[in-house]
């Protein structure tokens, strides 16, 4: 519970202030609106073999594309956003580079206004999964040894899906939270990961304590039916100085509906000009499936950014 009130307020303090604002009724016109953004961000420290201060040569970059193509006609809204993210980190003594991200996402909500109100029937499609493989390492080996790192994703495992009808109040494209009572969730992995061989004494109850994201040994899927809240709220704070906000809660009804899933993004964008801006990155998640606790991602980088 204290974990969800957190979040609330974290959310729940820009839109006030932009509630706070009068603004004009959004007049958006019918047919097709696109936009996306594009930006690099690289981070580099060298040392030479004199320094003495201590430090370890670097580099790391990010990469990160979002596209929105939304359509509107008359009282039907239908909103869609993709979400492309990858960086690496690299130090000099390391044999292998390491994910600082890896993200693929597709968000999808359509609405049918009520009357003249903002709020909106809707159904909702949500894809997640990752581009590429990520590792677990044993820094207490050798990076030569077999068993220095050990694979524990890749693309497609895990993968999620959710969907389901519910209401969407919308103020405009930048301010909506979407309420679905009746969300269909389902939880894709490789079977290779949860393979168990169930005449060895003890694998399966070993398994058991900790599942892959939550599948069944020998399995490759799990189906989830709950609740499920998304918000999102963007604004600007001043002048080139703009801040997105991205919430997702989900509760599942078959199994321990009090463990609210919960993933909430935070990106603040600084432009210096048309070309490069600064970036911060915050994102929390908390889903017992796969973590008992938070897992917590910070990002702060100077980079290229090409709006389109």
């Amino acid at each position: 519970m204290k974990k969800l009130l957190l979040l609330a307020v974290l959310f729940a303090a820009p839109i006030a202030i932009t509630a706070q604002e009068e603004k004009p009724k959004d007049t958006i016109p019918n047919g097709w609106t696109r936009a996306g953004n594009l930006s690099l961000l690289f981070n580099q420290a060298a040392f030479n073999h004199e320094w003495t201060g201590g430090g370890t040569s670097n580099y790391s970059g990010n990469l990160s594309l979002t596209y929105d193509f939304n359509y509107k006609h008359d009282k039907l809204s239908w909103n869609n956003r993709f979400i492309g993210e990858y960086g690496i980190t690299k130090n000099k003594d390391d044999k292998y580079s390491r994910k600082t991200n890896d993200r693929l996402e597709f968000n999808s909500i359509l609405g049918q206004q009520i009357k003249e109100s903002n709020w909106y029937y809707s159904l909702f499609l949500n894809f997640k999964t990752q581009f590429a493989k990520g590792y677990e390492f044993n820094n207490d080996l050798n990076p030569e040894d077999e068993g220095y790192r050990t694979e524990t994703t890749h693309f497609l495992s895990p993968a999620y899906i959710q969907f389901g009808p519910g209401l969407l109040w919308k103020k405009s494209d930048n301010l909506y939270v979407n309420i679905s009572p009746a969300t269909a969730k389902l939880i894709m992995v490789d079977k290779d990961f949860t393979a168990v061989d169930e005449s060895v004494p003890g694998a399966l109850d070993a398994y058991n304590e900790n599942k892959y994201f939550g599948v069944d040994a020998n399995e490759g899927s799990r189906f989830e039916f709950g609740a499920s809240v998304s918000a999102y709220a963007k604004f600007d704070i001043m002048a080139n100085v703009s801040a997105e906000n991205i919430l997702n809660l989900y509760s599942n009804y078959l199994e321990d509906p009090q463990n609210v899933d919960i993933d909430y993004t935070l990106n603040l964008v600084m432009k210096v000009n048309k070309y490069i801006s600064s970036n911060v990155t915050f994102q929390a998640i908390y889903d017992d499936n796969a973590v008992q606790g938070f897992q917590i991602r910070e990002a702060l980088g100077v980079g290229l950014t090409y709006g389109f």
